[in-house]
């Protein structure tokens, strides 16, 4: 069986006028993250991670911020879609870890919500699932509250 690895990384900055969502859920804060879809960065950087895990390319590649298709897409309805290339190329999700960096707000009352939201996306178990969020301690843009970044690693597994 032969077993991949990938990374991906993403980050937002915070915008007033928008909602935070993070791992397919809606975060209450008085901001929200900055983009052309829904900017759901844990979102992105999973999506990255599975497409870099078979050096099938990034999202901007099938998403472009161009496309008006996708403004204020639902990133969880793209993982879905990207999932759906991995699973063609003959590969399946193993794991997935996905670390948000955020000063604000406080995200453990959503981690399990968001987990949920993830595997179902992925028709896996919510223990292929992981998802923490940290903080910088203030430093940086993330530590001072300009943006959020999300870093993700996942498994896939070849389809046998």
């Amino acid at each position: 069986m032969k077993i991949r690895i990938g990374h991906g990384y993403d980050a937002h900055k915070l915008a007033e006028g928008r909602r935070l969502v993070l791992c397919g859920v809606e975060i209450p804060h008085t901001l929200g993250l900055l983009g052309h879809s829904d900017a759901d960065a844990a979102v992105h950087a999973l999506m990255d991670a599975l497409l870099g895990s078979l050096a099938l390319g990034d999202i901007g590649m099938y998403f472009p911020p161009s496309d008006a298709a996708y403004k204020d897409a639902d990133s969880v309805e793209l993982l879905r879609l990207v999932y759906g290339i991995v699973k063609s190329n003959g590969y399946e999700l193993g794991n997935a870890d996905i670390t948000i960096i955020a000063q604000a707000p406080k995200l453990a009352p959503y981690i399990e919500q968001m987990r949920t939201r993830l595997s179902d996306a992925l028709n896996t178990e919510s223990d292929n699932i992981s998802v923490k969020a940290t903080t910088e301690e203030k430093m940086g843009f993330t530590g001072s509250g300009e943006g959020i970044a999300c870093h993700a690693v996942v498994t896939v597994t070849e389809i046998i």
